[in-house]
């Protein structure tokens, strides 16, 4: 990753630059969730959240919460809730456009993985959207096809998962 990057845990203030990012990212496939449902991911878990910085400005971020194997989040709706599970979700993840293909989001998930570990975790486990599926099994994902993801994270969305013990 550039020196010019940094990553850092998500804080208050940087919640305009994430629901910007995550509108540019999902809004044109109809994934996108608005703020009240993106705080309400990192509000049970805000130390496994995180922003990308480069030179003071947030041009990325992962937000991700325990919850149960085998089960995910419903982007129609807000949490309600924190789980207690030895399964960390990754519930987005965003870099922004001109930053993406240059290893920055191998870089930042290489980041996250092993702080998971340090929390001890167990598993890491995310939705696949829009083909990210394929990349995700070159990092040693394995897709859990058998898992009824909710409608709202399009046709083509796999639930994934891999063990980080």
């Amino acid at each position: 990753m550039s020196e010019d990057l940094r990553i850092r845990r998500l804080a208050d203030g940087d919640w305009d630059a994430v629901v910007a990012l995550e509108h540019d990212a999902y809004a044109a496939d109809g994934l996108s969730e608005g703020r009240e449902a993106l705080e309400s991911r990192a509000l049970g878990s805000p130390e496994t959240c995180f922003v990308l910085e480069q030179r003071g400005t947030v041009r990325g971020y992962l937000l991700s919460l325990p919850y149960p194997p085998l089960r995910c989040p419903d982007l129609a709706r807000p949490e309600e809730g924190a789980y207690e599970s030895g399964n960390l979700h990754v519930h987005d993840l965003v870099i922004a456009e001109d930053l993406r293909g240059r290893d920055v989001a191998l870089g930042f998930m290489r980041h996250f993985r092993e702080r998971a570990e340090e929390l001890g975790f167990e598993r890491i486990s995310m939705v696949a959207v829009r083909g990210a599926d394929i990349l995700l099994r070159l990092l040693g994902y394995r897709a859990h096809r058998e898992v009824e993801v909710p409608a709202s994270y399009g046709r083509r969305a796999v639930y994934m998962s891999m063990s980080i013990r």
